[in-house]
């Protein structure tokens, strides 16, 4: 499976970006997909995933702003991202995996596929 992710930018806050991760090598339907982010200085963090019945979990942080979605028939998932704030400022990465489950859906081992990475920046 390769993931590639794109739709990054600038954006300033209260404004809203979309994330596109296409997805090759395997129909997307066959695997749950995600976001994970890093911010300067920071460690990764879970965003949210997408489980192949398309139940979401989402991270607190981003719970209520942001949007997984899944378009299997084009082999892509978004993020939709709304009211941006600078702490939403990261690298943003797709992942993939085959055997994630609810209970490890924040830990990067949980998925095996990553795609690189695309920038977000958020100014005030």
């Amino acid at each position: 499976v390769q993931l590639q992710a794109s739709g990054g930018g600038l954006a300033q806050t209260g404004d809203s970006l979309r994330l596109s991760c296409v997805a090759s090598g395997r129909p997307s339907s066959t695997y749950s997909v995600g976001w994970f982010r890093q911010a300067p200085g920071k460690e990764r963090e879970f965003v949210a995933v997408s489980f192949r019945n398309a139940y979401t979990i989402y991270a607190e942080s981003v719970k209520g702003r942001f949007t997984i979605s899944k378009d299997n028939a084009k082999n892509t998932v978004y993020l939709q991202m709304n009211s941006l704030s600078p702490e939403d400022t990261a690298v943003y990465y797709c992942v993939g995996s085959s055997s994630v489950i609810r209970s490890n859906v924040a830990s990067q081992a949980a998925y095996a596929h990553w795609g690189q990475g695309t920038l977000v920046t958020v100014s005030s």
